[in-house]
Protein backbone atom coordinates (compact mmCIF):
# COMPACT_ATOMS: atom_id res chain seq x y z
CA UNK A 1 0.00 0.00 0.00
CA UNK A 2 1.25 3.58 -0.54
CA UNK A 3 1.64 6.28 2.02
CA UNK A 4 -0.11 9.32 1.65
CA UNK A 5 2.28 12.03 1.38
CA UNK A 6 -0.13 14.77 -0.65
CA UNK A 7 0.10 16.00 -4.09
CA UNK A 8 2.27 15.67 -6.70
CA UNK A 9 5.15 18.46 -6.91
CA UNK A 10 3.39 20.07 -10.38
CA UNK A 11 -0.12 19.61 -8.60
CA UNK A 12 1.04 21.70 -5.90
CA UNK A 13 2.52 24.03 -8.19
CA UNK A 14 -0.55 24.27 -10.26
CA UNK A 15 -2.85 24.74 -6.89
CA UNK A 16 -0.64 27.67 -5.89
CA UNK A 17 -0.58 29.74 -8.90
CA UNK A 18 -4.46 29.62 -8.79
CA UNK A 19 -4.45 30.43 -5.75
CA UNK A 20 -2.24 33.85 -6.24
CA UNK A 21 -4.15 34.56 -9.30
CA UNK A 22 -4.85 38.74 -8.36
CA UNK A 23 -8.69 38.38 -9.13
CA UNK A 24 -11.27 39.81 -6.51
CA UNK A 25 -15.11 40.91 -6.63
CA UNK A 26 -16.75 43.62 -5.59
CA UNK A 27 -20.53 43.78 -4.42
CA UNK A 28 -22.12 46.59 -2.74
CA UNK A 29 -25.60 46.21 -0.90
CA UNK A 30 -27.55 48.53 1.57
CA UNK A 31 -27.46 51.37 -1.25
CA UNK A 32 -28.75 54.80 -0.61
CA UNK A 33 -28.66 57.97 -2.58
CA UNK A 34 -27.91 60.86 0.07
CA UNK A 35 -29.04 64.00 -1.64
CA UNK A 36 -28.60 66.30 1.73
CA UNK A 37 -24.94 65.77 1.90
CA UNK A 38 -24.69 65.34 -1.58
CA UNK A 39 -23.72 61.35 -1.68
CA UNK A 40 -24.70 57.88 -2.75
CA UNK A 41 -23.68 55.39 0.52
CA UNK A 42 -23.24 51.49 1.07
CA UNK A 43 -21.59 48.82 2.70
CA UNK A 44 -18.92 47.11 0.33
CA UNK A 45 -18.48 43.32 0.07
CA UNK A 46 -15.17 42.18 -1.55
CA UNK A 47 -14.64 38.64 -2.61
CA UNK A 48 -10.32 37.75 -2.73
CA UNK A 49 -10.01 34.35 -2.28
CA UNK A 50 -6.37 33.66 -1.93
CA UNK A 51 -5.61 37.14 -1.44
CA UNK A 52 -4.37 38.85 2.18
CA UNK A 53 -6.67 41.86 1.59
CA UNK A 54 -7.15 44.36 -1.71
CA UNK A 55 -6.06 48.05 -1.68
CA UNK A 56 -8.22 50.92 -1.26
CA UNK A 57 -7.11 52.55 -4.26
CA UNK A 58 -7.82 49.54 -6.31
CA UNK A 59 -11.01 49.21 -4.93
CA UNK A 60 -11.64 53.07 -5.92
CA UNK A 61 -10.92 52.10 -8.94
CA UNK A 62 -13.08 49.16 -9.30
CA UNK A 63 -16.21 51.07 -7.75
CA UNK A 64 -15.47 53.87 -10.06
CA UNK A 65 -15.90 51.61 -13.24
CA UNK A 66 -18.98 50.39 -11.26
CA UNK A 67 -20.84 53.93 -10.71
CA UNK A 68 -19.63 55.74 -13.69
CA UNK A 69 -17.34 58.01 -11.82
CA UNK A 70 -14.79 60.39 -13.29
CA UNK A 71 -13.00 61.91 -11.15
CA UNK A 72 -11.64 58.97 -8.39
CA UNK A 73 -10.86 61.88 -5.42
CA UNK A 74 -14.79 61.94 -4.79
CA UNK A 75 -14.84 58.19 -3.74
CA UNK A 76 -13.88 56.93 -0.38
CA UNK A 77 -13.61 53.43 0.95
CA UNK A 78 -12.83 52.68 4.94
CA UNK A 79 -13.91 50.71 7.91
CA UNK A 80 -12.90 47.17 6.18
CA UNK A 81 -13.02 44.25 8.54
CA UNK A 82 -11.61 40.85 6.77
CA UNK A 83 -13.54 38.17 7.88
CA UNK A 84 -12.24 34.83 10.06
CA UNK A 85 -10.61 32.97 7.50
CA UNK A 86 -9.78 35.42 4.95
CA UNK A 87 -11.48 35.61 1.39
CA UNK A 88 -13.95 38.02 2.28
CA UNK A 89 -13.72 41.43 3.74
CA UNK A 90 -16.49 44.04 4.44
CA UNK A 91 -16.70 47.67 4.89
CA UNK A 92 -18.35 50.89 3.93
CA UNK A 93 -17.99 53.08 0.65
CA UNK A 94 -18.81 56.80 -0.27
CA UNK A 95 -19.45 58.28 -3.49
CA UNK A 96 -19.56 62.06 -3.51
CA UNK A 97 -21.51 64.26 -6.37
CA UNK A 98 -18.50 66.66 -6.76
CA UNK A 99 -15.18 67.43 -5.44
CA UNK A 100 -16.74 70.47 -3.04
CA UNK A 101 -18.92 68.44 -1.48
CA UNK A 102 -16.38 65.66 -0.36
CA UNK A 103 -14.21 68.47 1.06
CA UNK A 104 -17.49 69.70 3.04
CA UNK A 105 -18.74 66.79 4.69
CA UNK A 106 -16.02 64.47 4.53
CA UNK A 107 -14.01 64.46 8.04
CA UNK A 108 -10.66 65.77 7.74
CA UNK A 109 -8.45 62.77 8.59
CA UNK A 110 -10.27 61.18 5.44
CA UNK A 111 -9.49 63.90 3.74
CA UNK A 112 -5.77 63.77 4.99
CA UNK A 113 -5.46 60.12 3.94
CA UNK A 114 -6.28 60.35 0.71
CA UNK A 115 -4.14 62.85 0.00
CA UNK A 116 -6.37 65.89 -0.45
CA UNK A 117 -5.93 68.19 2.65
CA UNK A 118 -2.51 68.46 4.63
CA UNK A 119 -2.44 68.10 8.00
CA UNK A 120 0.72 69.67 9.67
CA UNK A 121 0.54 68.18 13.41
CA UNK A 122 2.63 69.65 16.27
CA UNK A 123 4.39 67.65 18.96
CA UNK A 124 3.02 66.50 22.01
CA UNK A 125 5.33 67.99 24.10
CA UNK A 126 4.64 71.76 22.21
CA UNK A 127 0.97 71.11 22.31
CA UNK A 128 1.51 70.16 26.15
CA UNK A 129 3.89 73.57 27.10
CA UNK A 130 1.41 75.60 24.86
CA UNK A 131 -2.00 74.30 27.39
CA UNK A 132 -0.27 74.63 30.11
CA UNK A 133 0.94 78.19 29.73
CA UNK A 134 -2.40 79.41 28.48
CA UNK A 135 -4.22 77.51 31.80
CA UNK A 136 -2.53 80.47 33.99
CA UNK A 137 -3.99 83.32 31.87
CA UNK A 138 -7.28 85.00 31.01
CA UNK A 139 -9.13 86.51 28.01
CA UNK A 140 -7.01 88.13 25.39
CA UNK A 141 -3.30 86.94 26.76
CA UNK A 142 -4.94 83.28 26.86
CA UNK A 143 -6.25 83.85 23.15
CA UNK A 144 -2.80 84.70 22.24
CA UNK A 145 -0.93 82.36 23.25
CA UNK A 146 -3.76 79.25 22.21
CA UNK A 147 -4.14 81.01 18.74
CA UNK A 148 -1.30 83.70 18.16
CA UNK A 149 -1.33 86.97 16.70
CA UNK A 150 -4.09 86.21 14.19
Amino acid sequence: AKSKKGPEPEAYLLYTSTMSEKTCVVRTRKFMTNPLLKRRQFVIDVLHQGRANVSKQELREKLAKLYKVTNLQTIFVFGFRTKFGGGKSTGFGLIYDDLAAAMKFEPKYRLARSGLVEVNKTGRKLRKTKKNRAKSKKGKERAKILYGDA
